[in-house]
């Protein structure tokens, strides 16, 4: 039996290199375990996005999340080795809920299709190596300024959907007027635990955080109670395949597609970069087998369509497995068997994805944390700030990633010409700023 062990043990070492990174088998373990903790948290958000408010069948899409997330985790640990794990992505998954099918009325089919082709796209632009040139394209203030954005734009909806930001025919929004209501006592008391686990440093702190809120709500009767913990897997045959390309295609989702692609680009290439910086994989500056990473990405989120849920990317949740120990794909491996077990505790989403004062905490706390991100822009030099801070402030003013992408796109090369630096700007800054002014005028 020992020898089987120490085989075992043998041929991962030579597989994934453990003794060259300096790990074993038992610390990478720990390492998948404690990622998939830090963002187990999507396992019930995005079945409440997607299922919740976009009309997709919810026990579908909670197993499309855990599959997606499961083989895009795998691939990543197999083919790039890297302890880096991936699922739908936040800030897209409400981009794709709030403003392409309810804002834009783009039925969900035609939205993951717009998925799919963004995925492809990804795909392609990754084997032929033309991802590095518009990489270096995009101005990296811009880049922190999506990110930001994103920050708030689901900060906003989470504190919308608790009730704590309200309409108001006046003011256009204001603050609750009902701060007594059950739900927004639970959704601020979700928001302070989930704070005190991240301040404390507790790994796993956001879903820690869902957990207890959850079980506090069914104390007091606002979470409904579930009939069981473990169960078979729902069925995935309501989102399986109902992906519309052609739809997608027909009606000219360009700028849908775009800011599926754009996001997704990258959000991975810098989660990619620091949790490896972090786990100190980085050479020469450079990131070995990116390549395969970013393919492991973009078949994550063709994948991920196809089962119907939203665009796949990688997390920088990651870094807690890597702060764990973990350095190696063996960590990705063991994280990804997390998602498979999480397919039979369906039960448990089910009975707590609907209530936003659950669900919303986590949003919040996501949003504070990307928003982290600005302290990365150049705000002494008007022609960095003025199209970072506008990016940033119209995603949640307009309720929308892609129109906050494109007035950033339009105003950068703008504001350099003022500037006198229009030879500093990339030409396909220039494409891209006339195509987004065309979809103003146009569309």
């Amino acid at each position: 039996m020992e020898q089987h062990s120490s085989a075992r043990s043998s041929g991962l070492d030579q597989f994934f290199g453990l003794r060259v990174h300096n790990t074993n088998v038992r610390t990478e373990i720990l390492a998948g375990v404690t990622t998939f903790l830090t963002m187990a948290y999507i396992l019930i958000v995005n079945p409440s996005f997607l299922g919740g408010v976009a009309g997709m069948d919810m026990g579908a899409v909670f197993v499309a999340t855990s599959l997606a997330a499961a083989i895009g985790t795998l691939l990543m640990g197999l083919l790039a080795n890297y302890p880096i794990a991936l699922a739908p992505g936040m800030g897209l998954n409400a981009y794709f809920t709030f403003t392409v099918v309810l804002g834009m009325q783009i039925p969900w089919q035609v939205a993951l299709g717009a998925v799919f082709i963004s995925g492809l796209i990804f795909f392609l632009l990754t084997v032929t190596k033309v991802r590095e040139t518009i990489i270096n394209s995009i101005p990296a203030g811009l880049k922190h300024a999506v990110s930001a954005g994103i920050g708030l734009f689901i900060a906003f909806i989470g504190l919308k959907n608790a009730n704590i930001i309200v309409a108001n025919n006046d003011t256009a929004v204001a603050f609750t007027a009902n701060l007594g209501s059950p739900d927004v006592l639970l959704t601020i008391f979700g928001i302070i635990i989930t704070l005190f686990f991240l301040i404390k440093k507790i790994k796993g702190g956001i879903f820690y955080g869902m957990l207890i809120t959850a079980v506090v709500g069914w104390i007091f009767g606002i979470v409904p109670t579930p009939e069981k913990i473990f169960a078979l897997p729902p069925s995935m045959a309501p989102t399986f395949l109902q992906m519309d390309i052609m739809g997608a295609l027909n009606m000219g989702l360009f700028t849908i597609i775009f800011a599926f692609l754009f996001v997704d680009l990258f959000d991975t290439a810098g989660t990619l970069v620091g949790v490896a910086n972090q786990a100190n994989l980085l050479k020469d500056n450079k990131l070995p087998r990116a390549g395969r990473a970013l393919s492991a990405d973009s078949i994550a989120t063709m994948l991920g369509a196809t089962f119907g849920t939203s665009t796949v990317t990688s997390y920088i949740e990651s870094s807690a497995g890597v702060a764990a120990g973990g350095r190696t794909g063996l960590t990705s491996v063991f994280t990804a068997i997390m998602f498979v077990v999480a397919l039979f505790f369906y039960p448990l989403v089910q009975a707590v994805a609907g209530v936003a004062a659950v669900t919303s905490p986590a949003l919040i706390i996501v949003g504070i944390l990307m928003v982290s991100s600005l302290k990365e822009i150049d705000w002494k030099s008007l022609d960095e700030a003025v199209p970072a801070f506008l990016t940033m402030l119209m995603m949640p003013l307009t309720y929308s990633i892609a129109t906050g992408i494109s007035v950033g796109f339009v105003l950068y090369p703008l504001v350099k010409i003022f500037a006198g630096k229009g030879k500093e700007v990339h030409p396909i800054m220039y494409v891209l700023s006339v195509l987004f002014v065309l979809r103003f005028i146009f569309l």
